[in-house]
């Protein structure tokens, strides 16, 4: 009974240690897999809610040029489509898939269709806007920005107006990335 108790007091403590780490949240890929984002530890990484049906839809072109500036450096966009927003992402990973790739030749990293708000909000939200994070606050529109920087710890948030390529993100991005 002893070593029970110590195992999970331990197990606890393990948890305590590692809670808030993006690192431990698992994710769908656009293709349906399940991946854990401990696969990019050490990037600087831009989480980006992404839609295909919005105003602000022609930032692929902007992230997918940031991406393949600065991927060699260490780079990582992570675009997670999100339908809760004027109903803009309406379609199946499959097809934003195609469509991201065919429209805008987009080559960083998509995954599953997730809410960012709500009582359904993914865990991965939940930390980048969720009361322990340094920029809480419910997302308001598509292609919010999260940089994270190459240690896990969230560094800014980028609202929708703010292009992944503008003075004020390449400087955040280039400052993540040490090359500034």
């Amino acid at each position: 009974m002893k070593t029970l108790t110590c195992l999970a007091a331990l197990i606890f403590m393990n948890t305590l240690l590692h809670a808030g780490s993006i690192y431990d949240i698992t994710v769908k890929d656009i293709d349906g897999k399940d991946t854990v984002l401990a696969g990019y530890q050490g990037k600087v990484l831009l989480i980006v809610n992404v839609a295909s049906k919005c105003g602000y839809t022609p930032q692929y072109k902007n992230l997918e040029a940031v991406y393949q500036k600065y991927q060699s450096q260490g780079l990582v966009i992570l675009g997670f489509p999100c339908n809760q927003f004027g109903s803009q992402e309406p379609g199946t990973d499959a097809e934003i898939k195609q469509f991201c790739s065919s429209k805008y030749d987009v080559t960083f990293p998509l995954f599953d269709k997730i809410e960012v708000n709500g009582p359904n909000r993914h865990p991965l939200y939940t930390a980048l806007a969720g009361d322990a994070s340094p920029f809480p606050g419910n997302i308001k529109w598509n292609f919010t920005k999260f940089l994270i920087g190459r240690d896990g710890k969230i560094l800014n948030r980028f609202d929708s107006k703010v292009t992944p390529d503008s003075p004020e993100a390449t400087a955040a991005i280039e400052a993540a990335l040490g090359t500034k």
